[in-house]
């Protein structure tokens, strides 16, 4: 800004009482004072505003470098996944020599047989999953008082 010291202050405040007059110099010096502080805010609002707008472009700059940062951990997460499984696939194969007679028993060893289930959808199911009434023992069958008694009576021992 313009640099302003005593000796040129006094001068202009002599020029001014001269010119204008000592009636009217009151009211200039108070509108000169509203002009200046309007200028004086004017020029704040505009520091504040560019000021804004560097830290705006800052925090793009940052944004972008996070997500690229992310890509990148998402990148190489996916990579070792994709590369642990297919050690995983590569170590649950079989070895090649001898498959032909291997790979055959090595199936049929591990896997049952199928066995249809043979329910009877005409009888009327409860409610309740047979894996609560087995752990709580709730009977899934009614049994009458004779097939209970033969059901739990000891073996008999022939002589």
């Amino acid at each position: 800004m313009i640099d302003f010291g005593f000796d040129k202050i006094a001068l202009i405040g002599a020029v001014a009482l001269i010119v204008i007059g000592p009636e009217k110099l009151p009211r200039v010096a108070r509108t000169v004072g509203m002009l200046i502080g309007k200028a004086q805010r004017y020029v704040a609002d505009v520091k504040a505003e560019v000021n804004r707008s560097i830290e705006l472009e800052e925090l793009k700059k940052m944004k972008t470098e996070f997500e690229d940062a992310a890509k990148n951990v998402e990148r190489t997460v996916s990579s070792e996944i994709n590369q642990t499984t297919s050690d995983l696939h590569a170590a649950w194969e079989p070895p090649v020599s001898d498959t032909s007679t291997r790979s055959a028993s090595y199936m049929t060893a591990s896997l049952p047989l199928y066995r249809h289930p043979k329910k009877n959808w005409r009888l009327k199911r409860g409610a309740m999953p047979q894996w609560y009434k087995q752990k709580n023992g709730v009977r899934a069958k009614a049994q009458s008082g004779a097939a209970r008694v033969a059901r739990f009576r000891p073996p008999r021992v022939s002589a």
